[in-house]
């Protein structure tokens, strides 16, 4: 393990935490997360269970990318969530939402600037770098459910992750239990009101909250879709299903739903 890390202390964990989550189950080793709960959910495991690994060894990202932290270094979790009474067509906003919920957190945690990079992605330190990503996937097709990772650097970054950063590095805590408490009571939060909302993101402050805490909207990006095509133009605002709302050099405005931002200027 990281010599600057403690293990995870389940039992501060599941006192701090079962309430508004579930059950919460912390192991030493595996492939993925997401991938366990994914099986879980098919099997029947109740809403709001969490998961967390001191490693995995196959971590996902989104866009098929892998995810792979040293052990110790930082947090992998995932929650599986049935939100009973919101429309599918609204699931969309869960990864944006646990991206806010994970700023909530980090801000809570330094005073570093920090910001998300559309759709989930936390940049943080005055460099803007990365130190959190998130994967939602759809599970239990019979049963609406969906399972959301979240791979956070607290002590270290990713070898493969060149030029992220850690929120140690930026003068955050080292104490992964502590920062991981904070990241899940934000995101119990978050998720219990938006679900209150029916999954409306302007029924809640979800959407609004959402724009004032993404450094994409007002600069100029360059977006790689799934397919290959490129698209630059600036990021003008994220419209109800969560899509980016982009408007290209000839004027056209484009609702992009997947894509990779890399930002080329930032906004003024």
């Amino acid at each position: 393990m990281n010599r600057t890390a403690q293990p995870l202390d389940a039992d501060v964990l599941r006192t701090s935490l079962v309430g508004p989550w579930a059950q919460l189950d912390v192991v030493e080793r595996t492939g993925s997360t997401n991938a366990d709960l994914m099986a879980a959910a098919a099997a029947g495991a109740p809403d709001r269970s969490v998961l967390v690994a001191e490693y995995q060894e196959s971590g996902r990202g989104r866009l098929a990318r892998t995810w792979v932290a040293p052990p110790g270094s930082g947090i992998t979790v995932s929650v599986l969530l049935r939100p009973t009474g919101v429309p599918p067509s609204r699931f969309g906003w869960l990864p944006l939402l646990a991206g806010l919920a994970t700023l909530d957190a980090v801000r809570e945690l330094t005073t570093a600037p920090a910001g998300l990079k559309w759709p989930n992605d936390l940049l943080l330190g005055p460099g803007y770098r990365k130190v959190a990503g998130i994967l939602a996937e759809v599970a239990d097709h019979a049963r609406p459910a969906v399972v959301v990772g979240i791979g956070l650097n607290v002590v270290g970054s990713p070898p493969d992750q060149p030029g992220a950063t850690s929120l140690a590095a930026e003068g955050g805590p080292a104490d992964r239990t502590a920062v991981l408490v904070a990241l899940l009571r934000r995101l119990a939060e978050r998720e219990a009101e938006w679900r209150d909302g029916r999954g409306d993101p302007d029924a809640t402050r979800l959407r609004a909250d959402y724009r004032s805490g993404c450094a994409s909207l007002g600069s100029e990006v360059r977006v790689e879709l799934p397919g290959g095509t490129v698209l630059t133009g600036i990021a003008e605002d994220v419209d109800r299903d969560g899509r980016l709302l982009l408007l290209d050099p000839a004027g056209h405005r484009r609702a992009v739903a997947a894509g990779d931002v890399v930002h080329l200027r930032p906004a003024d």
